[in-house]
């Protein structure tokens, strides 16, 4: 199933934005109601819709993140994307994106359907969680969580190898539909 425009616009959860309604939308804003109401992330800790920009082929390619936790301090903690599948099939490309955010890399990488969820840390790439109670930690074991797993910053050859899975990942799955960045938002 695709990303569709249903042709109106909702009150996002964190932002307080008028933004389009889409087919998936309602799943990101349910998404980022249950991290804030029930694991405890501050609302302005959570960035909805962040996009990874990035070259292919000298041309500017965007993915989107849907929901990204950060620190404080601005470093990104978790990135998170809603599936339309089984959460598991998306380990390789959430990794890569944990991998590429801007100000990372993340040190940890989730996927949900919003019914099961998988977490992985970034720098191996390996599964530490799975189900939505271990895969969405609360808020209070985030921090602790993302720093008993650091994520190294890669070298460029790296970063273009992720950036190529990254992509293939996304063109393969969702041909084109869900990865257009939104417009930068303006934020206080």
């Amino acid at each position: 199933m695709h990303e569709t425009s249903l042709g109106q616009a909702l009150c996002d959860y964190l932002t307080g934005e008028r933004i389009e309604e889409t087919s998936y939308e309602d799943c990101r804003q349910a998404l980022a109601r249950m991290l804030v109401q029930e694991r405890g992330y501050p609302r302005e800790q959570l960035r909805p819709k962040v996009g990874i920009d990035f070259l292919v082929d000298g041309k500017p390619y965007c993915r989107v993140a849907d929901l990204v936790a950060y620190a404080e301090d601005g470093r990104p903690l978790l990135v998170l994307f809603f599936t339309a599948g089984q959460p598991g099939t998306f380990d390789r490309e959430i990794v890569a994106a944990a991998r590429l955010l801007p100000g990372g890399p993340a040190p940890l990488a989730a996927a949900t359907d919003t019914r099961e969820a998988v977490l992985h840390e970034t720098a191996r790439g390996a599964r530490i969680g799975s189900g939505l109670d271990q895969a969405l930690p609360r808020w209070e074991h985030l921090r602790e969580l993302a720093s008993s797993h650091p994520a190294p910053v890669l070298d460029e050859s790296r970063l273009e190898r992720e950036r190529r899975i990254l992509y293939t990942y996304s063109e393969f799955i969702y041909a084109s539909c869900c990865h257009t960045c939104p417009p930068k938002p303006s934020r206080a």
